[in-house]
């Protein structure tokens, strides 16, 4: 059996309230993770050709608000 089958059929057999912790644990790690990789990311330059794009919309006027 694969690692994630073993998982889910871990997470299928909480209790309620266990689901819950579980929930709330994997939602701060998924979080963290993706914080460092945006972190990474941003440092490593690789998000430059977006910020440039959106400061040229931005400065040209043709962005609008979300």
């Amino acid at each position: 059996m694969s690692k994630i089958k073993e998982i889910e059929k871990e997470v299928t057999s909480l209790k309620p309230e266990e689901l819950q912790a579980f929930r709330k644990w994997f939602w701060d790690f998924d979080a963290e993770t993706w914080d460092r990789q945006f972190e990474k990311d941003a440092l490593s330059g690789k998000l430059d050709s977006l910020a440039e794009a959106a400061l040229r919309s931005y400065k040209s006027g043709t962005c609008s608000e979300i």
